[in-house]
């Protein structure tokens, strides 16, 4: 049997890669050429962010597994971890097709309020789980507050 952190690993591979391969060509072009807040010193570490907050995802989902693995609520739990990585990895593809970012906005609220509800609902298993959520929860508003000053400095790509 497949040990419980390969299994997390796989699908959040897995599925990182699916959905990146629908990120369009264009899209990124389109959204390179859009203007930034002059505060945004920091744009080359978001790829390093967003690669330790999936790092601490993966390992939260696995301590909550590890939990009580053969409990119905914990494959529950595991389906929110997956719904959460699933809206987090749409925001690129979907809001780089549609050339909108409000879409970004939407889809960062979207996931900062599954990974809120995640959070408590795992608190009382499992405060190093929830403590792994934290990167999550206090990034999510920085990326989603960033798409949304660039709605008001590219007007016609809000």
């Amino acid at each position: 049997m497949i040990p419980a952190w390969l299994a997390i690993a796989l699908v959040a591979v897995l599925t990182t890669t699916a959905l990146s391969s629908l990120t369009p060509k264009r899209g990124a072009g389109w959204f390179r050429r859009l203007r930034r807040p002059e505060w945004l010193t920091f744009e080359g570490l978001i790829p390093l962010i967003w690669i330790t907050i999936f790092i601490c995802g993966g390992w939260s989902a696995y301590i909550i597994w590890n939990y009580a693995p053969e409990n119905q609520t914990t494959w529950w739990m595991m389906g929110v971890y997956f719904l959460l990585e699933l809206v987090t990895l749409t925001y690129t593809p979907v809001m780089l097709t549609l050339r909108r970012l409000r879409v970004g906005v939407v889809i960062g609220a979207t996931g900062f309020a599954v990974a809120l509800a995640l959070a408590i609902w795992i608190a009382p298993r499992s405060i190093p789980a929830l403590l792994l959520l934290l990167p999550y929860l206090l990034w999510s508003p920085v990326g989603t507050y960033v798409t949304w000053v660039m709605m008001g400095l590219n007007p016609a790509d809000a």
